[in-house]
């Protein structure tokens, strides 16, 4: 489906290699400008991608999670934590409702994806050096994993939407993890912009890729 959109297809094509191009040389000495629009392009490219499919209330959706994925991303970088997480957990809202929008018919054995939540807001609780860090850091980790949670029963692809939205979490537990016990981990910068950016790729095309098989039956 991806050839009869070249447009889409190439601004995809570009997103991937902006995330892997900035996993390999954000050690590199930037400049701070360099770094953010290097950094930003990555996942900037992905809501023009979801937008250039979108074709119904869905495929919006899935836009505009990824444009506020955007957001949050430049904005740890130019204005700090907090903010960013703002925009990050607006976007988890969104996702939730998308999620919760297409719920899996047959949940299964899939109920287990909510022990998420109480295990990532734990984990994240107790990680922080700084105690002042905790309660906010949780509060945001509640928002994120009940995000992915949803993603999980969801009818979005596991390998793909299911995944990405693990990693998603994963890649933030390490964030609150340089702020505690690994923050001299030399390893974690890579490990987190890694698991973030393909994450947050699996995710919108596993959505993408799904509304787009509706439209086909």
């Amino acid at each position: 489906m991806e050839r009869k959109s070249p447009a889409a297809w190439l601004v995809l094509a570009a997103s991937v290699a902006a995330g892997v191009s900035y996993w390999i040389a954000r050690d590199l000495a930037l400049t701070p400008t360099l770094a953010v629009a290097w950094k930003g392009a990555g996942v900037a490219l992905l809501p023009l991608y979801a937008g250039l499919k979108a074709r119904n209330l869905d495929g919006w959706l899935i836009c505009l999670v990824m444009a506020l994925g955007a957001l949050g991303d430049v904005l740890l970088e130019t204005s700090g934590l907090t903010v960013g997480a703002l925009a990050f957990l607006a976007g988890h809202l969104v996702a939730i409702g998308l999620y919760l929008k297409n719920r899996a018919h047959r949940l299964g054995g899939r109920a287990w994806a909510f022990l998420i939540v109480p295990a990532a807001v734990a984990i994240a609780y107790l990680l922080p050096t700084d105690r002042a860090m905790a309660p906010g850091v949780a509060l945001y980790t509640l928002g994120l994993s009940l995000m992915a949670a949803c993603a999980l029963i969801s009818r979005f692809p596991l390998a793909l939407t299911g995944l990405g939205a693990l990693m998603f979490v994963l890649s933030d537990l390490l964030i609150f993890a340089r702020a505690g016990p690994w923050a001299q981990a030399a390893w974690i910068g890579l490990a987190i912009w890694g698991l973030y950016y393909f994450g947050q790729l699996l995710i919108c095309t596993g959505v993408v890729r799904t509304l787009q098989r509706d439209r086909r039956l």
